[in-house]
């Protein structure tokens, strides 16, 4: 890695990474149980920012397409609210070979 690409900041990094986006979601969101949830970890513990909290509804959005697989959010969601799967083959972030 470049002396550069360590100076990046996560939000920069993001903005290099490609995608071959599945119309079908891998990240499904149990919406009853994200309403009871005390601390929201999902919006925050995610780098590329895939969930945010729709404040009118109450509920989360899922933005999967930006998923970058590393299973975080499933890891962290206290109520096991999140049903995280692998992407089918061919799709989801494509990582580059150095």
């Amino acid at each position: 890695m470049s002396g550069e690409d360590t100076k990046k900041s996560i939000e920069d990094k993001l903005t290099t990474i490609k995608y071959n986006c599945d119309k079908e979601a891998h990240l499904i969101v149990d919406n009853e149980l994200c309403r009871i949830c005390e601390n929201r970890c999902c919006t925050y513990i995610c780098p590329a920012k895939v969930y945010s909290r729709d404040e009118n509804t109450n509920t989360i959005n899922v933005e999967y397409e930006n998923c970058l697989e590393c299973g975080a959010c499933r890891i962290a969601c206290p109520l096991n609210a999140i049903d995280w799967n692998y992407t089918r083959a061919d799709y989801g972030v494509i990582y580059k070979h150095s």
